[in-house]
């Protein structure tokens, strides 16, 4: 059976997609070659699927974005349409998968016009508007977190977790042989340009008490690893920072091993990960995500007793250090409540489980196309 992947969270979706491999599948790929419009770096997500020897095409889908290179985004709107349907009726799929996001919103509808199933996965604690209107036609939907349940057609919804890496979970190494605290800093596979920007303005007073994993992101619009690496050079001592674009899944497990809190923004895979691995983190949510997804995210985390949110505005006004020095002081309290957490285990083997019992049941239909 032919399966495409489409959606804004790829580590998520790879992992389904592979498992699906595995029984034989043919998986084909409709993303992002680049992490950013007008990037010319290629993106976490094109280098990982295609290592996975996963077929990849390219889809130039826009968003409404009127603060980030309008005019390109909107005439991206309908040719996002026309690459999916021309794509689509090229490669003839018995079946989409959506991970959501603006990308998946062109691909669900043109599957839905050529009469290919859908079923879609929501990773966070909020929809956004492609996964609302991705939910009106999709077979099942399946989300991360029982809060996601009311929010679709009780009859489509699964609750079934977010699937993420296992190899977050590997023993891996320990990066530091000293005896500071290790603080692992990211901004997802793109990275948070106003996170490094502060963080580069005072990473000697950090490296002076921690050892720094910083992943940076390699979008070549700000070139964040090309001054994080600069500022390195200047260090009298820089073997307590290591800084890389973006770290892979044979390089995860150890950096979560070594790191003892996170500071990262507030994405759902990010929090998930969190939760799972009961890692402290101090969190920065994006304060124009949609329907506020990141700070529901980040207070999700601090009601557990996992984690403490830093506002944006505090950390452009630089309270970034003194949050850290309280944070670590009292590293100790932040454990997370077992009652409060949401995490669903296996969430890869029931994404599978249901799209293999959704073949079954409507395998004459699904071979009409």
């Amino acid at each position: 059976m032919k399966i495409v992947f489409c959606g804004g969270h790829h580590n998520s979706a790879l992992l389904v997609a592979k498992a699906l491999k595995e029984k034989k599948e043919s998986i084909f790929w409709f993303g992002h070659r680049f992490t950013m419009v007008g990037d010319k770096n290629l993106g976490a997500e094109y280098l990982e699927v295609s290592a996975e020897k996963i077929p990849f095409i390219e889809i130039k889908a826009g968003k409404w974005q009127p603060k980030f290179k309008f005019l390109i985004n909107i005439f991206r709107i309908p040719y996002g349409f026309l690459q999916s349907f021309f794509w689509l009726i090229k490669v003839r799929p018995q079946l989409i998968v959506s991970f959501g996001g603006y990308i998946a919103l062109p691909v669900a509808i043109s599957g839905w016009i050529l009469k290919i199933p859908v079923v879609t996965h929501e990773q966070t604690t909020v929809s956004g508007v492609a996964n609302g209107l991705i939910a009106k036609i999709a077979k099942k939907i399946f989300v991360s977190f029982p809060s996601s349940a009311d929010r679709f057609p009780k009859e489509k919804v699964v609750l079934t977790g977010l699937p993420i890496r296992t190899e977050i979970f590997d023993k891996g190494k320990k990066l530091f042989e000293n005896s500071k605290k290790t603080i692992y800093i990211t901004g997802g596979k793109q990275g948070a340009h106003l996170i490094n920007e502060e963080v580069f303005k005072i990473l000697p007073k950090i490296l002076a008490n921690f050892n720094v994993i910083h992943q940076c992101g390699s979008t070549s619009l700000f070139d964040d690893i090309k001054t994080a690496q600069e500022i390195k050079k200047t260090l009298t001592k820089d073997f307590n920072y290591l800084v890389k674009e973006y770290f892979f899944e044979e390089e995860i497990g150890s950096v979560f091993k070594s790191a003892d809190f996170v500071i990262s923004r507030a994405g759902a895979h990010t929090v998930y990960e969190l939760m799972y691995l009961n890692k402290p983190a101090i969190v920065v949510p994006i304060p124009w995500s949609n329907k506020n997804e990141q700070v529901h995210n980040a207070q999700m985390l601090k009601q557990i007793g996992l984690g403490e949110i830093l506002e944006q505005k505090d950390l452009e006004n630089g309270e970034l250090f003194s949050t850290i020095m309280r944070f670590s002081e009292n590293l100790e309290k932040y454990k997370s409540d077992p009652n409060g957490s949401s995490v669903v285990k296996n969430a890869t083997e029931k994404i599978v489980k249901e799209i293999e019992d959704l073949v079954a049941k409507d395998y004459l239909h699904f071979f009409k196309i």
